[in-house]
């Protein structure tokens, strides 16, 4: 069998993706050249209108709290945990005993790191004022 063999059983699929993808992003740039042609040029007056109708905007200050990202990380952290628990629970009974001390220390682990974060504070909610 040669590298040119082209009777593979998803070869057809797969040429059905490469040209689906290509025709999908020609019509994504052709739909970008079009709008960019009837788009209108004077965006200066749009810029400064209001926005259907409301109080006139006022530029603030950005105050994100950074504990929006702390968060966010240990939500990560839980939602990893649990891709990795799938797996073990699929195959719990080829594994025994062996698995079950395994994942108890992945579980043990990840409790210490979440009370760490809890005696840092990490889940203290401050005000933004």
């Amino acid at each position: 069998m040669s590298h040119m063999d082209v009777a593979h059983p998803y070869f057809g699929i797969f040429l059905m993706i490469v040209l689906a993808s290509v025709i999908f992003f020609g019509l994504v740039f052709l739909a970008s050249k079009i709008g960019n042609n009837f788009a209108s040029k004077n965006r200066k007056k749009l810029g400064l209108g209001i926005y259907e109708c409301g109080p006139i905007p006022v530029k603030q200050a950005n105050k994100i709290n950074s504990q929006f990202f702390i968060i966010a990380l240990i939500f990560i952290l839980l939602d990893i945990e649990v891709v990795f628990l799938f797996p073990w629970a699929l195959i719990f009974k080829d594994l025994g005993w062996f698995g079950l001390l395994e994942v108890l220390i992945f579980i043990l682990l990840l409790g210490v790191g979440f009370l760490y974060a809890y005696k840092k504070g990490a889940f203290t909610w401050q005000s933004i004022k």
